[in-house]
């Protein structure tokens, strides 16, 4: 990020730049912001493409056209899948003799960095992976967002606050809008505030699910589920949520066998130290080798789903369940 931040302060732009990660509030403001810089309100010289199929040789076409009137043309392009698969091919031998008053913008959910247009991307221009962010830089950059508003917020506080809303940027943005119009005068952020106006987030909803699961509380786990699939999350990110929360359970049974507290565990992992201390009891509860049994049945999830074995919602459903052994 250092260097696209570098490249907007001076405005030094390079010929190609790909976004990409699983952090998209990073990403749609690293576009709007590259958008805005390059081509400011200018709609003659600058072009937007969506989706999977497109016409390559349309989008060579105008990257060769000259900017109208203007320093440069920009080109726009999200989810093309071409960092997937072999159609950017030709856009691998173009983009070396592309012109210089051109600039292309790709961003994308999918990345192969073994694909050979991301590797002349990345030779080319500039690759940011915008991943998602640990929780100090979470807390420095929420906390950031209250002091322009004038607010303060104390480091347990921060940690309360970041354990509801989750590690997604977007959704941690619109908590803090809404918890700055709670307050209203008062300069300090409480709990009480915390409590009174955060949502529970996902990743919320997804410990109390693995707590249900590793209990054998099948029923509350599946209401649980069933409470996430209303709120239209996809049942295959839930599952990778699932098998996120039981490695980091591992991950912190690992580090308490080694004696390290739940401050070294959380600097250790980059977790907030508030959910390592949610996650140490589970991980006491269980040995290790019932923990790599939910982990390998995450995987076998996963592969069902991937070779049409199970449809997604179903193995979620086993998975909870437990009924794969």
């Amino acid at each position: 990020m250092q260097t696209l931040n570098r490249d907007l302060k001076e405005g030094n732009f390079r010929s190609v730049y790909l976004l990409f990660g699983e952090e998209e509030f990073l990403k749609k403001s690293y576009k709007n912001r590259l958008r805005e810089a390059i081509a400011g309100e200018d709609s003659m010289n600058y072009n937007y493409f969506e989706g999977k199929g497109l016409d390559v040789s349309e989008i060579i076409s105008l990257a060769d056209t000259m900017p109208f009137f203007a320093e440069r043309r920009l080109i726009l392009l999200e989810d093309t899948g071409f960092f997937k698969s072999a159609a950017g091919e030709e856009l691998v031998a173009y983009l070396p003799q592309m012109p210089e008053s051109t600039c292309m913008i790709f961003v994308e959910s999918e990345v192969d960095k073994r694909n050979r247009l991301y590797k002349k991307v990345k030779e080319l221009g500039y690759a940011a992976e915008l991943s998602r962010q640990d929780a100090s830089q979470l807390a420095r950059w929420a906390g950031g967002i209250l002091a322009k508003d004038g607010k303060k917020i104390t480091g347990r506080t921060m940690e309360h606050f970041l354990a509801a809303a989750g590690d997604d940027m977007e959704n941690i943005r619109m908590e803090l809008e809404k918890l700055i119009c709670y307050v209203g005068d008062r300069e300090v952020v409480t709990d009480q505030d915390v409590e009174a106006i955060c949502t529970v987030h996902v990743t919320s909803r997804i410990f109390d699910m693995v707590g249900a699961i590793v209990a054998g509380n099948t029923r509350k786990a599946m209401d649980l589920y069933e409470d996430l699939l209303t709120l239209k999350e996809p049942p295959m990110r839930i599952l990778y949520l699932i098998a996120r929360q039981f490695n980091q359970i591992l991950q912190v049974k690992e580090l308490m066998g080694k004696g390290m507290d739940r401050s070294a565990i959380a600097s250790k992992l980059k977790m907030q130290p508030f959910v390592v201390g949610k996650t140490m009891p589970q991980a006491r509860a269980f040995t290790k080798e019932q923990i790599l049994s939910y982990v390998d049945l995450c995987v076998e999830s996963e592969e069902a789903v991937k070779t049409g074995r199970l449809q997604d919602r179903l193995a979620v459903e086993l998975l909870i369940a437990k009924k794969y052994r």
